[in-house]
């Protein structure tokens, strides 16, 4: 089953699935903008096109995931992230 979402005015959507090798998922697209989100659970973040500025919990400096690069966010956190061109990428649920 597919579960579509969309966040901040529509400028982030993203597809919800689940999928038997890689778990819970979702791939999604964000526009050019910076965004806040917040996790209940852990997450596992690739980048599949552009690239992503990122400011992870705990962090004082920010950190860019390019294409292929992954990065993973604790649960219930919150975490920033700057896009300066439409990226796209695939959310794994640990």
């Amino acid at each position: 089953m597919l579960n579509v979402n969309e966040y901040f005015a529509g400028k982030v959507k993203s597809i919800g699935f689940e999928n038997g090798s890689i778990g819970r998922s979702s791939i999604g697209v964000m526009a050019a903008g910076e965004y806040n989100f917040s996790t209940a659970q852990p997450e596992e973040m690739k980048v599949i096109s552009g690239a992503l500025k990122v400011l992870l919990p705990g962090a004082t400096e920010w950190t860019v995931f390019g294409v292929g690069e992954t990065f993973q966010v604790p649960g219930k956190s919150e975490f920033s992230v700057q896009v300066c061109e439409c990226s796209a990428y695939l959310c794994r649920y640990l």
